[in-house]
């Protein structure tokens, strides 16, 4: 749900029964927080180091015991490109290995040992994820095309900020990430709609869309998301799956911009979906994909005698 008012930032909600909150245009599903405790900074710092590695390249998920390694691996290499993997391994390893010490000062407070906020263990904690955070602009997101570096800050800001102020600033990121999607979604209707090649694509993309948007303000916890994470599927599918409307003998020239206009479209749902399943933008890609699309509406328009809407 979008809209465009002077409704302040932050602004609770019950839209429809459901607990919404107001950010930069949306009105995105909201979640009580958790007690802002160590334990319950556990948790979230798990899920966030979960989720990172989902989406990012492979390789990097170094085991936080392997620290040392890492580093002088890291430190030794002289060639760029591989050094820039390296830093990737690196910044893995600093990261699991931050993980792993915020694990054992859970287990011993739960013991009944007092952990101080300033203690040594708690200061190298942050000092892996702060480290982890320089190094993950060398890592890149598993598309290849670009890093997410709002990935490798979740976890330092969720370590070194109230969680209910982490919460809010993750409602921050999934404004920027809807509006990116519907702008996306905008460019993709705006290229494909008027082509007589993509007639009835546009119906499809706006299914996909909305569907993208409802995944990305559900948790994976909530009793909807057996709904909203098939949708989505299913959204997507049938976005991929549209057949470019051809005569019984196309010219060379057509077979062309049929085929360059599907694997277009392609990119485009695979950009939707890499955004929607991170819960963050991807400014690069995004432009790329905006330049490309109107690339080829040059081209249609050319050969088709045609206009973007």
């Amino acid at each position: 749900m979008n809209m465009s008012s002077s409704i302040e930032n932050g602004t609770v909600e019950i839209i429809a029964d459901v607990k919404r909150v107001y950010y930069d245009g949306y009105w995105i599903k909201a979640y009580d927080p958790p007690e802002d405790s160590l334990k319950a900074k556990r948790r979230l710092i798990e899920a966030l180091t979960r989720r990172l590695f989902n989406h990012v390249e492979h390789g990097i998920n170094i085991p936080g015991k392997r620290l040392k390694e890492a580093r002088q691996a890291f430190d030794s290499e002289t060639d760029p490109e591989r050094k820039r993997v390296k830093g990737a391994m690196l910044a893995g390893a600093l990261f699991n290995r931050a993980t792993d010490i915020f694990t054992r000062l859970v287990d011993l407070q739960e013991e009944g040992v007092e952990v101080e906020q300033d203690s040594a263990l708690m200061r190298e904690c942050g000092q892996c994820l702060q480290e982890s955070l320089s190094l993950g602009q060398m890592v890149l997101h598993r598309s290849g095309d670009e890093g997410i570096d709002e990935l490798w800050g979740e976890p330092f800001r969720a370590f070194s900020i109230p969680i209910e102020a982490f919460y809010d600033s993750r409602y921050i990121k999934i404004a920027q990430t809807l509006r990116d999607i519907d702008k996306i979604a905008t460019v993709m209707v705006s290229t494909f709609a008027p082509n007589p090649i993509f007639h009835g694509i546009e119906a499809d993309i706006v299914k996909l869309c909305e569907a993208a948007k409802a995944k990305t303000e559900t948790l994976r916890t909530d009793p909807k998301i057996f709904d909203i994470w098939s949708t989505f599927v299913v959204a997507a599918e049938h976005v991929t799956a549209f057949k470019p409307h051809l005569t019984a003998a196309p010219s060379a020239e057509l077979m062309q911009l049929a085929s360059d206009g599907k694997q277009l479209i392609v990119q485009g749902e695979q950009l939707i979906n890499y955004m929607s399943r991170a819960r963050v933008t991807m400014p690069k890609s995004k432009r790329e994909f905006i330049l490309n699309c109107e690339r080829y509406a040059e081209r249609a328009l050319q050969l088709l005698h045609i206009s973007p809407l």
